[in-house]
């Protein structure tokens, strides 16, 4: 029948559940058992059979769930329900009412001792901070579902894994958040846990930083493979956020049709699950790739229909990072004060913890007006604040960018060396993209 708590702890919830209900011990025991054997069980001394738990349940009215473990399947389910109802909260974007039922479920399923429930709980608690931007929150909730499943087998630990790489690539720590995702897919397949949805779920979290630390053959590697994976998968929204991601690495090889068409399928599956921040983080993608194309009028209106979204789910991070992107477009436009008012507003809820990347992306177009209105000073300033930035998040191909930007400048206003040196550290950086700053690619999947 399953797991069941010690003999003591059954004795005394027995005991409590007869007094509750005005019965003596001999009413308890008849017509089966003597009051004899009711006293000893519920001082603890005998463990009961599943025959003698099934009587007592009967009599005391209650299921044998509850009687063996303390907690009702029926209990267990209303639970499960409850937790995919927040899960939906939170997809349609309302990160404050999911907050407070993750909150209440994860009060009820610790009260029951129910691990796997604490565990999705602290997953959902998770994922409404990395959507308000709390990252230390997100992390925190993340580990604490690792720990709950402490017993379980790897692919059931993943989401709490990954969710904690994502919580650090958002803080800028890229390689750190490489290291958990590849880690955790080289075990999965090195050990022959071949879980399509977990493997789905790391390649398509991985793509992101890859591109941003310049691995582009890495980041394409991982989409290949989260493409085959795709099909055995049973989770659209899991297959909507690959088809995201890998729009990422067909913009990389030039291929813009083939990314907006992934975009527009992901951007279907989110429609049809009604998956509010995901379907804004689809219309973002967009706007990403009219801008690539130069399609800047119907870039800014993807973006900015996003933008809405976001605001509206008060995903505070991903509007910031997304009004960097949106300050870019107008500023391509011609509308570079715009822009400038845009960054200078973002720039305070972007910091090294927390969005070091698009904060960097927010000094650097600065720098670029600033030099268009031929301000060098605060130009350069906004250059070296970028460049330590990106340094620290490890962003190597927009750091080798940023380097002859900031040398060209050094170089226009007379200062040869230093315009040699920021050549250099970009050289540097643009050597090996990926193979300076990331070890053996991961296992591959049994695909």
């Amino acid at each position: 029948m399953g797991e069941r708590d010690e003999p003591g702890t059954i004795g005394r919830r027995v005991q409590q559940l007869r007094v509750a209900r005005g019965l003596t011990q001999k009413q308890l025991a008849e017509p089966v058992y003597t009051p004899a054997y009711i006293s000893t069980l519920e001082a603890g001394r005998v463990r009961p059979s599943d025959d003698a738990l099934r009587h007592l349940a009967e009599r005391l009215g209650v299921e044998f769930d509850e009687l063996a473990t303390g907690r009702s399947a029926r209990q267990v389910t209303e639970m499960r329900l409850r937790l995919t109802e927040a899960q939906r909260v939170l997809a349609v974007g309302e990160a404050e009412s999911a907050v407070e039922q993750y909150t209440a479920l994860l009060a009820e399923a610790e009260a029951q001792e129910l691990p796997e429930e604490q565990a999705a709980a602290l997953l959902g608690l998770g994922e409404c901070a990395l959507d308000t931007g709390e990252l230390v929150d997100g992390r925190r909730y993340f580990e604490e579902a690792e720990a709950r499943l402490a017993d379980a087998p790897l692919p059931a630990r993943v989401p709490a894994l990954r969710g904690r790489a994502v919580a650090h690539y958002l803080a800028g720590e890229l390689r750190y958040a490489v290291y958990l995702l590849e880690s955790t897919i080289d075990e999965l397949n090195r050990g022959g846990l071949h879980d399509p949805d977990a493997l789905l779920l790391l390649y398509a979290s991985v793509i992101g930083p890859y591109m941003d630390m310049g691995a582009h053959a890495r980041a394409a590697q991982a989409a290949e493979f989260a493409l085959a994976l795709a099909p055995q998968s049973g989770d659209p929204a899991l297959v909507a956020r690959m088809h995201r991601s890998v729009a990422r690495t067909l913009l990389a090889e030039g291929r813009l049709a083939e990314a907006d068409a992934s975009l527009a399928k992901a951007a279907e599956l989110y429609r049809g699950l009604q998956l509010r921040t995901e379907l804004a983080n689809c219309h973002w993608m967009r706007g990403y790739v009219y801008a690539q194309n130069g399609e800047l009028e119907r870039a800014e209106a993807e973006m900015r229909e996003a933008l809405d979204m976001l605001s509206a789910a008060r995903a505070t991070l991903y509007s910031s990072q997304l009004t960097v992107e949106l300050a870019d477009v107008l500023h391509r436009r011609g509308r570079s004060e715009e822009a400038a008012e845009l960054l200078r507003d973002v720039l305070g809820g972007l910091s090294p913890e927390r969005g070091a990347v698009h904060a960097a992306a927010a000094h650097r177009l600065l720098g670029i007006i600033a030099e268009d209105a031929r301000d060098t000073d605060r130009a350069e300033e906004h250059y070296v604040r970028a460049l330590s930035l990106l340094e620290r998040a490890g962003a190597a191909g927009d750091l080798a960018d940023l380097c002859r930007l900031l040398g060209d400048l050094l170089r226009r206003t007379g200062r040869v060396e230093a315009a040699l040196d920021a050549y250099r550290t970009g050289l540097g950086h643009r050597t090996a993209p990926g193979t300076t700053t990331l070890g053996p690619a991961p296992a591959q999947p049994p695909v």
